[in-house]
């Protein structure tokens, strides 16, 4: 039910306990033969502002800044770095400039290189104009939850790596190198992550860890075989450690790294193994992670009938990845992301814990299992690229896509629409407000809204769909243009959508509950 060569990840946001899916569709999984990475940003502190950072050319001995990120844990006001926005940095990009906000204080610098690449930002990097995509989560480790950021501790945060890479680099194994060469030059701070990489030829997961030290990292990057799928939600899957493999990439001195601070765990066959070395146990719930990483392979590939309950964190029942029963379509990837275990025994509509008119999302305190679709996604990307489009694209929803539409866009200059969204402040213009308001009414009577708005998102992303194939012949430049007038029309067609449900259910009039989640009749006796 899912496509060739695509990534998706799904990100943890560890001061809420949150979390992202991400996976990678390598394009000999794919039906069309495109590559895409996907990834779900799922936290309430997430600012929604996407931005489009340009190409720029760069003096000779001119620095970069390495920013924080409020994403990594919480707010860091001594870096003048909060959650929203997420960046004040007006030399980076025109929607990173902010009047009135104080500037964002950087942790250090690094030699910029002569020409920075275009590409699409949000919480993490997401895409540049060459077609390196990426996707992220964030991972739980026992060994060490997260390390702040301090003088003597590493300067990167894996966002920052991410737009590193996104600014120099052109394909997936030239940005694995990078990255971990900036690991082990400039250290690392915050949560373990991964990190998918992949261009149109191959996919790689590069996870990563700080020391306690604050100096350098553990990281480890393993290949995604062309043809197979890949999924991580928020714990490390990069099992054995293989010297001289050519599908893994990592520091030569990992091995002594781990053994010297006691961390080297070992498999039953006598392998280093990174999960058990990183103790990358679940942390908020026996299958908040599993859960997802179970679903996703087998949607992909029902056919390998992969164990739904497996004795503990550390299995190896669900494999690094998996070839999918047929080529993946991109519809059958915007579904993945949709997805709350419909038609199984975990299915988050129909069991005691659904709302009254099934809904699929949970409310409160308490520790549940996670599904992929969650109330928490502020946003999910999609990136595709192939031989055929005139440019790399990303296929963006804003808040829960099971709620929401895929519109696609190009690397260029965005919407307006898209930019210098403040989450605190409504604002009718904003696609995220545009969004949110169909989320939030389909979430108060789920079943009874659900289905006619998934039927306009799928609607939607059918007419945008043929859009992209229509437009093969175009230049870069005018396929842009065409996006952004689909974007411009689709988000304006949601707007309608709001209103007419607004009409239609006429103050809740007509609407009933689930059958399933009807409560029963009143006990009237006669008086």
């Amino acid at each position: 039910m899912i496509a060739s060569v695509a990534v998706s990840v799904l990100c943890f946001a560890a001061s809420s306990a949150e979390a992202c899916t991400t996976a990678i569709v390598t394009r000999g999984a794919s039906a069309d033969g495109s590559a895409y990475v996907t990834h779900s940003n799922d936290t309430f502190s997430s600012d929604p502002n996407i931005v489009y950072v340009p190409a720029k050319d760069h003096a000779p001995r001119s620095m970069r800044k390495v920013y924080p990120s409020a994403i990594a844990w919480d707010d860091l006001p001594e870096y003048a770095c909060f959650s929203n926005p997420r960046l004040v940095a007006p030399e980076r990009a025109d929607a990173y400039a902010w009047p009135g906000k104080e500037r964002t204080k950087p942790l250090g610098e690094i030699p910029e290189v002569p020409h920075t690449y275009a590409y699409i930002d949000s919480d993490y990097g997401v895409m540049n104009e060459h077609g390196l995509m990426l996707g992220e989560c964030t991972n739980g480790s026992q060994r060490l939850e997260y390390l702040e950021p301090k003088p003597g501790h590493g300067i990167f945060y894996a966002s920052e790596l991410g737009r590193v890479a996104l600014e120099r680099c052109r394909t997936a194994q030239e940005a694995v190198r990078l990255i971990g060469g900036l690991i082990d030059e400039y250290g690392l701070w915050g949560t373990g992550e991964t990190l998918l990489i992949a261009d149109k030829d191959e996919g790689w997961a590069l996870e990563m860890q700080p020391t306690p030290s604050g100096k350098g990292g553990f990281w480890i990057a393993q290949r995604v075989p062309d043809g197979e799928f890949f999924v991580a939600a928020n714990q490390f899957r990069i099992r054995a450690i293989k010297e001289n493999s050519p599908d893994q990439i990592f520091n030569p001195k990992l091995p002594k790294m781990l053994n010297e601070i006691g961390w080297a765990s070992y498999d039953k066959k006598g392998n280093l193994d990174w999960v058990l070395s990183m103790k990358a146990a679940e942390d908020y719930h026996p299958y908040y992670s599993l859960r997802r990483v179970w679903r996703a392979l087998s949607l992909v590939a029902p056919s390998t009938k992969l164990p739904a309950k497996v004795r503990n964190w550390d299995t190896d029942a669900y494999p690094f990845s998996i070839r999918p029963d047929h080529l993946l379509t991109l519809p059958e990837i915007m579904e993945l992301h949709r997805d709350a275990c419909e038609g199984t025994e975990f299915d988050r509509t129909k069991d005691n814990g659904a709302g009254l008119f099934a809904s699929p999302y949970r409310y409160g305190d308490s520790k549940w299992e996670r599904t992929i679709t969650a109330r928490h996604i502020a946003y999910t990307w999609i990136t595709q690229t192939n031989e055929k489009n005139p440019a790399p694209l990303m296929w963006l929803s804003m808040n829960a896509p099971a709620e929401s539409v895929y519109i696609p866009l190009a690397v260029a200059p965005l919407p307006d629409a898209y930019t210098q969204t403040d989450r605190t402040k409504y604002d009718a213009e904003k696609a995220w407000w545009i969004s949110q308001q169909v989320t939030i009414l389909t979430r108060g009577y789920y079943s009874a809204l659900h289905p006619e708005v998934a039927e306009a998102a799928h609607q939607a992303e059918k007419r945008s769909m043929a859009l992209v194939s229509d437009a093969a012949g175009q230049s870069p430049e005018d396929f842009a243009e065409t996006l952004r007038k689909n974007a411009e029309r689709t988000l304006a067609d949601w707007k309608s959508l709001y209103g007419n449900l607004l009409a239609t259910h006429d103050g809740d009039h007509h609407i009933d509950y689930d059958k399933s989640h009807r409560p029963k009749a009143d006990n009237v006796e006669k008086y």
